[in-house]
């Protein structure tokens, strides 16, 4: 008998399609923060094992120097990464649109391609770190206005979705569930409006799941569902071992996404054989 012959390389898939976020362009669709880390060096060696080309930096919020005087920007490779300026820790618009402006300054001075854009939360209160829907539509559209790319965090909620899109911005970023709750998406179905609302007529619109992200799960669920990417900082930061859960969010959004791609079967209340019915041979007893 002949030795069937193997092929020379297993079989590939075509690269994945970059994402495109108004007029930047990412290799990655998994955008990660830089803080809550242990230390810098642990956030430097997350970042690169996480695959991301595109981190935030909290302009407000972020510790610039540590208690040794090192300095983030010391160990974040600006020619590497594309920086987006963070808005959190703004609970009106004013506050938000200055902090955006001096994100834009800080950028400007690195030359870093992320100077144009935003990623903009204007929260309602402490407790719950859940969005002002006015305040940050009122944003939206003095940022849109001053010549910002706005990235915006808002609820699950897709009729505010809407309007943020219809004032601009280039993308929306709808939680899928509280700042660092780590509860992972827990209303499907309104991610699914919003999709549903958002790519009516531009399938091409970005919509990426921010916040309440726990595990390697979540961010393969929220891939599953249709967004276009996820952003996330405490999954990886707060994790027993940052590192690992680093690869682990890489992968888990790869699989997602391929999995969205290629179709899941309907889910059925009963079983379906594997194997058909067709052309069955008879067994006799003897």
């Amino acid at each position: 008998m002949s030795q069937a012959t193997l092929p020379d390389a297993e079989p590939t898939l075509p690269p994945a399609a970059p994402l495109k976020i108004g007029t930047h362009v990412l290799r990655s669709r998994l955008i990660v923060g830089t803080g809550k880390y242990a230390d810098y060096d642990v956030m430097r060696q997350s970042l690169e094992l996480s695959g991301a080309d595109c981190i935030t930096v909290a302009v407000r919020r972020e510790r610039l120097v540590d208690e040794q005087g090192r300095n983030l920007l010391d160990f974040i490779d600006t020619r590497r990464y594309t920086l987006l300026p963070n808005t959190a820790g703004c609970f009106t618009a004013e506050d938000a649109v200055r902090t955006a402006r001096l994100g834009r300054e800080i950028l400007d001075g690195l030359e870093n391609p992320g100077a144009d854009w935003v990623k903009l939360e204007v929260l309602a209160d402490t407790k719950t770190l859940l969005p002002d829907p006015v305040a940050t539509l009122e944003a939206t559209r003095l940022l849109v206005a001053d010549g910002f790319q706005v990235l915006c965090y808002t609820s699950d909620d897709p009729i505010i979705a809407r309007r943020l899109k219809e004032a601009g911005a280039a993308s929306v970023m709808p939680a899928g569930s509280p700042i660092g709750s780590g509860q992972g998406v827990l209303n499907p179905n309104n991610i699914r409006i919003t999709l549903e609302y958002l790519k009516e007529g531009d399938p091409d619109y970005p919509v990426i799941v921010d916040a309440g992200v726990g595990t390697a799960s979540d961010v393969t669920i929220a891939m599953e569902l249709g967004v276009d990417g996820v952003l996330l900082n405490t999954g990886i930061a707060h994790a027993r071992d940052p590192l690992k859960m680093a690869v682990a969010m890489r992968s888990a959004l790869e699989a997602g996404r391929l999995a969205y791609e290629a179709g899941r079967i309907p889910r059925r209340p009963y079983a379906t054989a594997s194997s058909p019915d067709e052309g069955l041979f008879t067994v006799r007893p003897r």
